[in-house]
């Protein structure tokens, strides 16, 4: 059934992920603070443009956001042109930022007083995943708000789960990126050691990826880390953004993240090598410099 759907933030992940919803048969408006952005996306795909939040969200009844950070999320919801100034009652509103649990939970406060639901929905896969309409999806929030909106979280995930109440999908996001970082780092020191040794590390890839060192980032990132070639993916930029949250929580929780924060540093020297835009793999480059 045909839904009126509001999408705000048209970046490297939202300008698909909107696409799959509007592909799916739904009536999509959409809001990016580029308009340029919003103009090329309506003349791709089936939707009209908003020119504020507040403007796409009013009379949608799924309203979905997929910004930078916390101080962008609350802009496009609290803010004078923000969602929550139309949004209606009944509404369900799915926030597919990265972002930290604190703000997932304020939001979910306020949509409770409301009447209306909040989802905190941040997804992996990278860009390649958004694409191709197959993220991960890590959310948080009420099972009855997610039975309602999961149909159309679906057009651009491959796995979806409710992970509990708000926030949840926040932290697990948080565990997400804890992994890839001592996993890339990992590959990045293989792959730098193997080359030193002189040996082919195609070929060496080639066995162990059969065996338990397999990991993702070895599949689909070993041959572009071998050619010192890092436009495949997420930014570092992002990944410190994303790091930090995880790193801020666990003063929180009182967990400790000595490799994270390690790593953290190692892309900071990265950002200085002037890599601030290359895929998280370009760790390799600390080690070959």
């Amino acid at each position: 059934m045909s839904c009126n759907v509001a999408f705000i933030g048209l970046g490297v992940m939202g300008y698909p992920m909107a696409g799959y919803i509007s592909k799916a048969g739904h009536n999509v408006t959409v809001y990016n603070r580029t308009s340029s952005k919003a103009d090329k996306w309506v003349k791709e795909f089936k939707g009209s443009k908003a020119n504020t939040p507040a403007e796409a969200a009013d009379g949608a009844e799924y309203i979905f956001t997929c910004v930078g950070n916390d101080n962008d999320l609350r802009e496009v919801t609290f803010g004078d042109n923000g969602i929550f100034k139309t949004i209606k009652k009944g509404a369900i509103y799915v926030d597919n930022t990265t972002a930290s649990a604190t703000i997932a939970r304020e939001i979910y406060e306020f949509a409770k007083k409301n009447g209306f639901g909040s989802l905190d929905a941040p997804v992996s896969g990278g860009q390649a995943g958004a694409e191709n309409g197959a993220l991960t999806v890590m959310i948080g929030g009420d099972q009855a708000d997610f039975d309602k909106v999961k149909d159309k979280i679906d057009c651009y995930s491959k796995k979806m789960k409710l992970l509990g109440g708000a926030g949840n999908g926040q932290l697990a996001k948080m565990v997400n990126q804890i992994c890839i970082a001592g996993l890339v780092q990992g590959l990045s020191e293989a792959i730098n050691f193997g080359k030193k040794a002189g040996l082919n590390m195609e070929d060496v890839i080639e066995v162990i990826s059969k065996g338990a060192a397999q990991s993702w980032q070895m599949e689909n990132r070993y041959k572009t880390m071998i050619d010192d070639k890092f436009e495949f993916g997420f930014a570092v930029d992002w990944m410190r953004k994303d790091l930090k949250i995880a790193m801020d929580e666990a003063k929180n929780n009182g967990s400790l993240l000595p490799v994270t924060e390690v790593i953290d540093k190692y892309y900071g020297e990265v950002q200085e090598m002037g890599g601030n835009r290359w895929d998280t793999s370009s760790l390799i480059k600390r080690l070959s410099k």
